[in-house]
């Protein structure tokens, strides 16, 4: 008889994250939204639970995301999956290396990462897309978690302001320092972390934000290609400094 495959700690914090009940008003948007559905979903069953994070648990390329979309990972119970923001970031993902397929449908769909793992700052659908402060600090211990089990680590790429700060939030309630001063948000900002782990800014791929072209497909793509080349560094044995400037 086979031996049991053990449950790894990162799993254990993906089902947590599945199980979470602590925001009241999430808990209720999600679950409404999951039961009202949109018409063009209205013969599917939507996930409406939280996102746990979802890739390579050795991974090198840790993605921070808002949240999940209300018809995208609230309906196919993955982040960035079923929506045009899922679009717009796997291509470019695949096209950089770190994702088997430019798609991302459904969470049976044959995606595999590939040395990225992407999870969010909130693991529910928030009303306007908007969580509040006190939603985004009970969402953080999950962040936390992942951020001390991706023993990897070498590049973060925060998608947005919101997630922006939240990684630096997170990353210092882990038990790492925060360079002063504090990283400023701004598309294709970098900052060195702790260990030599570098933070990378990009706008959000957003609806919103692609077509209004505050954000092309090039530019997104950009980001990619220098994350690329920041992993193509050894992850020790970099001078510890803080340092910024545009990737």
């Amino acid at each position: 008889m086979p031996a049991r495959r053990r449950t790894s700690p990162l799993e254990i914090v993906q089902a947590d994250v599945v199980a979470c009940r602590r925001c009241p008003r999430l808990v209720a948007y999600r679950e409404q939204v999951a039961r009202e559905k949109v018409r063009r979903y209205r013969d599917e069953e939507y996930w409406g639970r939280p996102i746990p994070g979802f890739g390579d648990s050795n991974a090198r390329l840790l993605i921070v995301g808002l949240a999940p979309a209300a018809h995208g990972g609230n309906r196919t119970g993955r982040i960035f999956t079923g929506d045009r923001s899922g679009d717009f970031l796997y291509r470019a993902l695949y096209r950089a290396g770190f994702a088997n397929q430019p798609w991302s449908r459904q969470r049976d769909d044959g995606l595999v990462l590939r040395d990225c793992y992407i999870t969010a700052a909130v693991r529910c659908v928030p009303p306007d897309n908007k969580p509040s402060p006190s939603e985004l600090s009970t969402c953080r211990s999950y962040l936390i978690e992942e951020i001390c089990l991706l023993r990897n680590l070498c590049v973060v790429v925060a998608l947005g302001r919101v997630a922006f700060d939240a990684l630096l939030k997170a990353w210092g309630e882990a038990g790492h320092t925060v360079p002063p001063p504090r990283p400023a948000f701004a598309h294709g900002a970098l900052a060195e972390l702790a260990g030599g782990v570098f933070l990378v800014a990009s706008y959000h791929p957003s609806q919103q934000n692609t077509q209004t072209g505050r954000l092309t497909s090039a530019m997104f793509q950009g980001i990619f290609v220098r994350v690329r080349r920041l992993l193509d560094r050894p992850c020790v044995d970099r001078p510890r400094a803080s340092m910024y400037g545009k990737v």
